[in-house]
């Protein structure tokens, strides 16, 4: 996934000539997310803390080495009354101490606790991995749904200058029959007065496509104010869900499930690292030490010692407060609670697969049905304007049929836009975004 991801973000760097074109798909707005999106970084940041926590060192599995040394040196007044009545004094009588050393400390054995970490550690950075592929779904999902809500606010625009290409026709014809005398000034105030309606929609509906452009900014980690770029002007449904490999995949695939399956992975070897405290442990020590320490006053005046030591040590725990036994008993609660979160996310990602793939065939229904009626509600309007031409029809008849048109073709972008959005919920269900 990690590598997915970087594939990605190398594409991002013609995103500079995408925006100079002024042009960008949802492809683009994946990419550019994948680049910027603060979550998505903090995500890719934490797997890679666990990936960097993985390691033979932090299990405990290899030996630690410390170089140390020390230099002393103290100046002392000294008074000693001695058994034989001599007295000896000193005064400011220096002493030097030097200290050095290299020593090696290795758990050698630890009730087999140091392998169990590291698996616990390979499954935590598989853990993180998974996080990371989330958290790719979720902004993937949120992008989509923001990018094509921009697409179905243009294609909303483009519907109200249809309205007003259609009622300023009307208006035409209206103003003609009206000098005529072959029709009623009201008729002609009435178009004129749709007219501006349509106009006043088209003006609204600018500020909302400029709106979305600047939630989808916000997702995007771009400048709010960056809208004067363009969207593909349709969207594309060709998707065709296969319910048996949707219900074959969801527990197999959803990010969801695969994080609660891991936890619980991590929870039972916690179990086992605790288990492991109940052992003996075997330590070895070695080391190479030099010592040398000088003094102005005294029967020694310098001593000097060095070489190798060799040792080791073994510690059994007898008794322990109880608490390795408190904390294996917590653990096993917290497994129990993480397997019936795991039974919980079940059912809920299996109810919103079925939601979902309800929703996705009402949605194609809907839009099939409303296809066959915009085509029927536009023919029916070239028709009354036929009429309304010739003289065969009233003005009302005319408006009405018009806004039919207006509704169906409202309609018609909201079920195309659902449909997509029912789309990327499968999608993500099965992290195949």
């Amino acid at each position: 996934m990690r590598k997915g991801v970087l594939i990605l973000l190398l594409t991002i760097t013609w995103f500079p000539v995408l925006f100079a074109q002024k042009l960008i798909t949802a492809e683009d707005a994946v990419a550019i997310a994948m680049k910027n999106s603060y979550d998505v970084l903090i995500s890719g940041n934490d797997a890679d803390i666990a990936r960097l926590n993985n390691t033979s060192g932090n299990a405990g599995m290899l030996p630690s080495v410390v170089v140390s040394g020390s230099d002393r040196y103290s100046l002392n007044n000294s008074y000693i009354k001695q058994s034989s009545d001599v007295n000896i004094k000193t005064a400011n009588a220096g002493t030097n101490a030097i200290n050095a050393g290299v020593e090696l400390n290795w758990t050698l054995y630890d009730g087999g606790k140091m392998f169990v970490t590291k698996n616990k550690l390979e499954e935590i950075e598989a853990l993180g991995e998974i996080q990371f592929r989330n958290q790719v779904m979720q902004t993937v999902y949120s992008v989509v749904v923001a990018y094509f809500n921009v697409v179905k606010q243009q294609q909303q625009l483009v519907s109200f200058n249809k309205v007003i290409s259609y009622n300023q026709e009307r208006v035409t014809i209206l103003q003609t029959s009206f000098n005529s005398g072959a029709s009623a000034k009201n008729n002609l105030l009435q178009a004129k007065i749709d007219l501006n309606v349509s106009k006043e929609n088209a003006i609204t509906q600018q500020s909302i496509i400029i709106s979305a452009k600047r939630n989808l900014n916000q997702i995007l980690s771009l400048n709010i104010d960056s809208t004067a770029y363009g969207v593909i002007d349709s969207i594309p449904l060709n998707y065709k869900p296969d319910q048996a490999e949707l219900h074959d995949q969801i527990y197999k695939n959803n990010t969801n499930i695969l994080m609660l399956q891991k936890e619980i992975d991590i929870a039972k070897l916690s179990i086992d690292e605790f288990k492991a405290d109940r052992l003996p442990q075997l330590n070895f020590k070695t080391g190479y030490g030099y010592q040398y320490s000088s003094n102005n006053y005294g029967t020694t005046l310098s001593n000097r010692s060095f070489g190798p030591h060799i040792g080791g040590s073994i510690s059994i725990p007898v008794f322990q407060g109880g608490n390795t036994i408190r904390r294996i008993a917590t653990s096993k609660i917290q497994l129990q609670s993480a397997e019936y979160d795991l039974e919980n996310s079940k059912i809920l990602v299996n109810t919103q697969l079925q939601n979902a793939l309800t929703d996705f065939e009402n949605q194609q229904n809907l839009l099939s049905i409303e296809q066959e009626n915009s085509e029927l509600v536009k023919e029916n309007l070239e028709i009354s304007m036929q009429r309304l031409r010739f003289g065969q029809t009233t003005a009302l008849e005319v408006r009405q049929a018009q806004q039919s048109y207006e509704d169906s073709l409202t309609r018609l972008i909201n079920f195309k836009y659902n449909l997509k959005v029912s789309e990327t919920k499968l999608r993500q269900l099965i992290a195949a975004l």
